[in-house]
């Protein structure tokens, strides 16, 4: 894997200072194993000294990723876990998180086994939860042009639209790359999320988005790079295009509702009732009478028409204030330096 940083980055922060990590601080790294055996024991030799556990999860690969692992690692930090066969992406990764929390670990680490993420940059996603800033943190390959540039088309515009999507669904407007694997959490926030509700395979980093907006965590995108190499892909885009579309929908009506009408109703709330129902009224009426013209050969009337065209622009208006109340309801204030005091 080639070299991102030409400096040691062990125990150091984004800052350059010393990675904040108190004496009762254990971090954790999770590593779901599917068809990574010729790229996971250089992912596990890359791992800094400021990690204290990783749990490699065998996700009932058919190359025996964790057979590998147990034969040829050496590090002691290094834990084993099996599926009997293959569960999925988040269902592995919440096996690791489970276990690590059960283990004492306060920072859970996600790390993909397939050398597609540089190890050496999780001082860079600890560090903002450590500090307080952040209950969550997420790579993200768009923030350096230089970067994008090298990233494959394909790869790209899919990237770029599943990330408009989950901008709705999920409420977290300011962050980008929502499909990127590679994250840290505080592992307090377990104790709150719904585990056995989170989607158990490629939607989990997509579907966690949701669950941690509607426990009003704070998430942080930290810039990366991604380095591929003769890797094999296991996401099919044509195999996943429409469970990600009917999942982002399915995600955008939970959110709106529990968050705008059952746990509270606001003026928000009200631009987007009566903004949902002018656009609709004004839209089918204006089509109808737009039918009906081209059936009788007719012009419409002026007053048909500013009958449709009004309802439609005051539901447009009423809509925009909804999003742009949307957009500044992202959380804020940190989940788990509240939680600390409970």
């Amino acid at each position: 894997m080639k070299p991102l940083f030409q400096i040691p980055r062990q125990n150091i922060a984004p800052s350059g200072l010393p990675l904040p990590k108190a004496p009762n601080d254990r971090i954790a790294v999770i590593l779901p194993c599917y068809r990574v055996k010729a790229h996971v024991l250089s992912v596990i030799n890359s791992i800094g000294q400021e990690v204290d556990a990783i749990y490699a999860v065998d996700d009932g690969c058919p190359q025996g990723s964790g057979k590998e692992i147990e034969e040829n690692c050496k590090d002691p930090r290094v834990r084993v876990l099996y599926h009997d066969k293959n569960q999925g992406v988040g269902s592995a990764t919440l096996t690791g998180y489970l276990r690590a929390f059960e283990e004492g670990a306060t920072i859970l680490v996600k790390v993909d086994g397939d050398g597609q993420m540089d190890p050496r940059l999780i001082p860079d996603f600890v560090a903002p939860i450590l500090l307080g800033y952040a209950d969550y943190t997420k790579g993200n390959r768009f923030f350096n042009p230089a970067n994008v540039i090298t990233m494959p088309w394909v790869r790209l515009i899919g990237n770029a639209a599943l990330s408009f999507l989950s901008k709705f669904s999920s409420g977290y407007w300011s962050i980008f790359d929502p499909t990127n694997g590679y994250t840290a959490m505080h592992a307090s926030l377990l104790n709150f999320l719904p585990i056995h509700s989170i989607s158990p395979r490629y939607f989990f980093e997509s579907d966690m988005l949701l669950h941690l907006y509607l426990l009003r965590a704070v998430v942080v995108d930290v810039p990366m790079a991604a380095v591929y190499g003769n890797e094999t892909s296991n996401l099919w885009i044509s195999r996943i295009l429409r469970e990600f579309l009917v999942n982002h929908l399915a995600n955008s009506l939970r959110r709106i509702f529990f968050c705008y009408v059952l746990r509270d109703f606001s003026v928000a709330s009200l631009h987007l009732l009566l903004g949902s129902v002018l656009f609709a009224f004004g839209s089918v009426f204006g089509i109808v009478k737009w039918h009906q013209s081209i059936v009788m050969n007719s012009y419409a009337s002026s007053g048909t028409v500013i009958l449709a065209a009004l309802p439609i622009i005051l539901g447009m208006q009423l809509l925009l204030a909804f999003f742009s109340y949307d957009i500044m309801n992202e959380p804020r204030q940190p989940v788990h330096t509240m939680l600390a005091w409970r």
